[in-house]
């Protein structure tokens, strides 16, 4: 079955090209042209991935992206479209959950390639894997992750990394190696990352200001440190 796009950007003309590249790649496109309209096609359709441009007349993509992050259930991945060196909202809407950005102008097929990504890592693990650190739990054949026995609410980037970490437990892993093996990028922002493991640090540890599992190697990037076997406090 073809995967569901939900494509939102107020410029037909984007919304057209990328809808035939798309198209051409094998996915279902739906079009939506402003924030409210994006919500409803969300909630009819239930799309795979939402491409979101954040400049919307109404309800704006920002907006759209809190209001569906805010939703119960597994959150949808999103490719945010941002305007060339608008920092601040791209790094509004990492922030937000967003799990990947492209900025305008931009390559349709790099746009494609970017989607498919996303798509393969939300796809079914074909092997069971379960990593375990005490209470904490990831199942990557099934895509979720328990803290305490209670399933917690991240985004495709956030098990991602989170998975990759603990797969990696007590090693030093640099920004650009995270950047590269999680976010599949040889460059780009490395504060895609940083803004990732806040997030991560907000959902799993007790106290995000003294992490106890995902700690800064001043320099280099983070490295994971299991807890599982330490003195109870």
């Amino acid at each position: 079955m073809a995967t569901t796009v939900l494509v939102v950007d107020d410029d037909p003309t984007v919304s057209d090209v990328v809808r035939r590249y798309l198209e051409h790649a094998g996915h279902r496109v739906v079009l939506a042209a402003d924030g409210q309209t994006a919500l409803d096609a969300y909630a009819r359709e239930r799309p795979d991935l939402l491409i979101l441009d954040l400049m919307l007349p109404g309800i704006d993509g920002l907006e759209v992206a809190r209001r569906l992050r805010a939703a119960p259930g597994p959150g949808v991945p999103i490719i945010m479209l941002t305007a060339l060196g608008e920092e601040v909202d791209r790094i509004a809407g990492l922030q937000l959950g967003a799990d990947d950005y492209v900025t305008k102008p931009f390559s349709p097929r790099e746009l494609v390639l970017r989607a498919q990504s996303v798509l393969r890592r939300t796809a079914p693990a074909a092997t069971a894997a379960v990593l375990a650190d005490g209470d904490l739990v990831v199942d990557t054949a099934r895509r979720t992750a328990t803290l305490g026995g209670q399933e917690l609410a991240l985004t495709v980037r956030e098990f991602d990394l989170l998975a990759y970490l603990m797969a990696h437990p007590d090693v030093a892993l640099r920004r650009a190696q995270l950047l590269e093996s999680v976010w599949g990028w040889t460059f780009g922002d490395q504060s895609t990352v940083t803004v990732h493991v806040r997030r991560l640090r907000e959902k799993i540890e007790p106290d995000p200001s003294a992490p106890r599992r995902i700690h800064t190697v001043w320099g280099v990037g983070y490295r994971y440190e299991p807890v599982a076997g330490a003195a109870d406090a």
